[in-house]
């Protein structure tokens, strides 16, 4: 497959196993996870001439950066942002000292009154990487990053939960652990 066939799969899959199994028959197992062979033959529905070594290709290059699906054994998930019902578990862990939140500019005002939720997923995604942040905070409009200060919201009851190396997952974060 060329690059902007990749870039296309790789946006069939997020919509597959982060939105909408449903729509192509399939169903994810309770972590998230559904056998290769069931999602390529989805994907093929769209996209006939694809192949498992087009799939291993999308995560080995186009999604390098953001880590946004697993495989293990013979199964693979989307490692964040699902809106399906099914609940996605992940790894506790403890988080640093201050992680941060992109989103835009607007948002800001309501975030500081009422804290960080979910919305239409099933966690608030924060990062380490700034840049990360701007981006994601960019796809919304103006871009503005928020800190979290994470160890303190830890401490509070807070649970994060790490999903790859580019981000970590938490519930909801109350106002008193955000600031700009």
């Amino acid at each position: 497959m060329t690059a902007p066939s990749l870039t296309q799969l790789s946006k069939l899959m997020s919509l597959i196993l982060r939105h909408k199994p449903g729509a192509f028959d399939l169903t994810l197992d309770g972590e998230g996870y559904l056998p290769i062979a069931d999602l390529l033959a989805g994907i093929r529905t769209r996209m006939p001439g694809c192949s498992e070594s087009d799939i291993r290709r999308v995560i080995e290059t186009v999604e390098t950066n953001k880590r946004r699906f697993s495989i293990r054994g013979g199964d693979i998930r989307a490692n964040y942002g699902h809106s399906t019902a099914a609940g996605i578990t992940y790894p506790e862990a403890s988080p640093p000292a201050e992680l941060l939140h992109g989103t835009a500019r607007s948002s800001v005002p309501a975030i500081l009154a009422e804290g960080l939720r979910p919305m239409n997923r099933q966690y608030v995604h924060l990062t380490e990487d700034r840049e990360l942040a701007l981006r994601i905070g960019a796809r919304h409009g103006e871009p503005h990053v928020l800190k979290v200060a994470a160890v303190s919201a830890h401490a509070a009851g807070c649970r994060f939960y790490v999903s790859g190396s580019a981000f970590w997952l938490v519930a909801a974060v109350p106002p008193d652990f955000i600031s700009t």
